[in-house]
């Protein structure tokens, strides 16, 4: 008889704690932290059916807030579906670095996906260079639908993309206008975005802002000629053969590349026509060494361009480095520069 009253306050003990964990109606939780705070027009669905221990342990934890794991890592355990999905292809980079916070807000929203606020409010938080006041504005931008082109995780396109850049354009920009308006241009030219910014321009018809010149006086200047090759561009940029044929050359390493894979031949938003910010042209290609180092332990310190360490176009050095052995790194490192350590077998 003592047996059974000793057991069935265990019983109760356990079955308490098994409660705790499972994160089923925590409402001691709002004896503290007001209710008010957690509401919305979405609400999270562990909030709205007050299994806060689904992500917080209540009495101790590793993590600020006492949740039960880090980052993404804890989304995760409930978005099981998603987490093989946004390793995929071209990642953004809060997700790559499992920083959903960065957009979603994790307990209630008045936004759709529990946004942190209105999706374009979201996005120009971190993309704070297209908050340009352009004269002509492309109309899913000026309604701040930035979904309406990208999709907000993972992409197997560049830039995001949903699409092909020029599937994504005549999706909404009929085939046939599209022809009337490009009837004197090449039938071959369908990137939309050589020429035009998808965002805003101070040209009407989105036209970017700087024109190449053979593009604004002549096109028959490279049109017309045979077949368009590096030799059509260095016809003109003559500065730059040296770099083209070295030893170690974009347009000599790789088959199919070509000036164009980098630059536009009509129109940019810079002097040099790139096809949009360095790092993104490069890693339209790179993807492989952009994913290799990110789940490294020690990364090298983030730098604004490859074009630092790189020569874009050509180099004599291994990887088109600027310098060869060291002096690409001492550019930067200028006190390691002043020592070496000796190397080889017999050193230690």
């Amino acid at each position: 008889m003592m047996s059974k009253l000793i057991r069935l306050p265990l019983l109760l003990i356990v079955l308490s704690f098994i409660h705790a964990a499972t994160g089923f109606a925590e409402t001691p939780c709002f004896k503290c932290h007001k209710r008010a705070d957690f509401q919305g027009k979405i609400v999270h669905q562990p909030v709205a059916k007050d299994q806060c221990g689904l992500c917080h342990n209540p009495h101790v934890a590793r993590f600020k807030g006492l949740l039960q794991k880090s980052g993404a890592t804890l989304c995760y355990g409930c978005h099981k579906d998603k987490a093989a999905v946004f390793t995929q292809g071209i990642v953004h980079q809060p997700v790559r670095q499992g920083q959903c916070l960065t957009c979603h807000d994790v307990h209630a929203s008045e936004a759709k996906g529990l946004q942190k606020g209105r999706l374009s409010e979201s996005c120009f938080a971190c993309h704070k260079t297209l908050l340009s006041k352009f004269k002509h504005t492309h109309r899913p931008y000026a309604r701040g639908d930035c979904l309406a082109c990208h999709w907000p995780h993972q992409s197997g396109n560049t830039q995001l993309l949903k699409s092909r850049p020029d599937e994504l354009c005549l999706s909404c920009h009929k085939s046939d206008t599209v022809k009337q308006a490009h009837r004197d241009f090449p039938k071959e030219a369908n990137d939309c975005l050589s020429c035009h910014n998808p965002h805003g321009s101070s040209r009407r018809a989105l036209v970017r802002d700087v024109l190449h010149k053979p593009y604004k006086k002549n096109c028959a200047e490279c049109h017309g000629r045979g077949r368009m090759s590096a030799e059509t561009c260095l016809r003109c940029h003559e500065e730059i053969r040296g770099e083209v044929l070295a030893l170690h050359s974009h347009l000599l390493d790789q088959e199919g590349c070509s000036c164009t894979a980098c630059h536009s031949p009509h129109a940019g938003d810079s002097g040099s026509l790139l096809k949009g910010k360095q790092k993104q042209i490069c890693r339209s290609c790179h993807e492989d060494t952009f994913n290799r180092y990110q789940d490294r332990l020690y990364i090298h310190q983030e730098v604004s361009d490859c074009k630092e360490c790189h020569d874009v176009h050509g180099s004599n050095h291994l990887a088109m480095l600027k310098g060869g052995g060291n002096k690409s790194c001492i550019h930067c490192h200028k006190t390691q520069g002043k020592f070496t350590h000796p190397v080889g077998e017999k050193v230690l």
